[in-house]
């Protein structure tokens, strides 16, 4: 099974609400970490992936090569494709 991991600023983002909800719609489980909360994830977004707004979007598929960040529809789409592709 396909999962994501979605980090957030929290409620208050609206683009991270966006892609919560464009996740849904697609069935794709995800699981969300709010940066603003928890250090460690901040770090590992914001150093090791390079990113400096929310939402970032790391699909679990053991590379830790897929990610982006943003509202992103086309990249959502792509992971259904992929996931609908395998299933």
């Amino acid at each position: 099974m396909l999962t994501m991991t979605v980090y957030t600023t929290g409620p208050g983002c609206g683009r991270c609400l966006m892609t919560k909800r464009a996740l849904d719609k697609q069935g794709i489980t995800y699981r969300e970490v709010n940066i603003r909360e928890n250090p460690a994830a901040r770090e590992y977004v914001t150093e090791e992936l390079g990113y400096s707004e929310a939402p970032v979007c790391v699909v679990e598929d053991g590379t830790g090569e897929d990610h982006w960040s943003g509202f992103r529809p086309d990249e959502i789409a792509r992971v259904a494709a992929a996931r609908n592709a395998t299933a």
